[in-house]
């Protein structure tokens, strides 16, 4: 009677690339919201940012921090906007009106 090797019921893995998980996807709008916003396309990058992180809660794909910094970027670039429109409107209502004595 011929004892079995150590090895033999043991399968032998093939030689390739190693098994493992594939990596995680990156949610295409959490991309564009972040280029919109540090390009300067503010709104754009707010809707796109929150329709990435409803996107990302429901497939699981990467990107969170991606539409995060999208939609902080959005916000304050629009903030930065309204103030400067104000101080824009208030220069040229105070040159309009410096010459006249109330």
């Amino acid at each position: 009677m011929t004892e079995p090797t150590p090895y033999s019921s043991v399968p032998q893995q093939p030689y390739g690339a190693p098994v493992g998980a594939p990596a995680a996807r990156w949610n295409t709008l959490a991309i564009i919201s972040l280029v919109a916003s540090v390009i300067g396309i503010h709104l754009a990058g707010i809707i796109t940012g929150h329709i990435a992180l409803s996107q990302i809660k429901k497939t699981g794909e990467q990107g969170n921090i991606l539409a995060i910094i999208g939609l902080i970027l959005g916000y304050l670039g629009i903030v930065v906007v309204v103030i400067l429109v104000i101080v824009w409107f208030g220069l040229i209502f105070g040159a309009a009106t410096a010459g006249y004595n109330y």
